[in-house]
């Protein structure tokens, strides 16, 4: 059974100073390396001058992460993303990405002044966000009667499931994002009202 774990709420940014270099951490949820993606491209279109943008990410549950990514970006090896990305698994938080803006003050911090640096920053946004709960849901596609659709609609509002499409030809055709520790349920649902599903894989 895969487990719930907690996931940022939303984007935040917060600064810090030390040494007259500026240090802007963002955080913002992701769930695909393509988000984090958009997300780094437009850290450099927002801070085109900045020295350098460091960032560290995870994907998935802490602690077995689906996938895990960081980088230095120019700052001596090991300095930035690493203690980036240790911030993250000790706040132990998934699908998180946290970028590190760097405006150069002309006063070097040394590589243990960086680590602090980094660290620091990513936890300044880290323990300030909201955290909610990211329930694993599986994903339903059903075939049915019209009769069918409102007591369809109805089981997913009682068993927080979410429509997420419905189309309708010969037949009604949904979508369903079903809870996994209301699967059961749902099938017994779906099997005592002859609906015929399939689960994605």
């Amino acid at each position: 059974m895969k487990k719930d774990y907690p996931v940022p709420a939303g984007y935040l940014e917060r600064e810090i100073e030390i040494k007259k270099s500026r240090f802007i951490a963002r955080l913002a949820p992701v769930g695909s390396r393509d988000e984090v993606k958009e997300w780094l491209e437009k850290a450099h279109r927002d801070h085109p001058d900045a020295r350098h943008i460091c960032w560290a990410y995870q994907i998935g549950r802490p602690g077995s992460a689906a996938e895990a990514g960081m980088n230095d970006d120019g700052e001596p090896s090991g300095t930035a993303g690493k203690p980036i990305l240790s911030v993250i698994q000790h706040k132990d938080m998934g699908d998180v990405l946290v970028m590190v803006i760097r405006y150069f003050g002309g006063i070097k911090l040394g590589a243990g002044g960086l680590v602090r640096a980094y660290a620091g920053a990513a936890e300044s946004v880290l323990s300030e966000v909201e955290r909610v709960v990211h329930k694993p849901v599986s994903v339903a596609n059903i075939t049915m009667g019209f009769a069918d659709e409102q007591p369809l609609r109805h089981w997913c509002e009682v068993h927080s499931a979410e429509l997420e499409s419905i189309g309708y030809s010969a037949s009604v055709t949904a979508r369903v994002l079903v809870p996994e520790d209301k699967m059961g349920a749902f099938t017994d649902f779906c099997d005592s009202h002859k609906l015929d599903y399939r689960f994605e894989t």
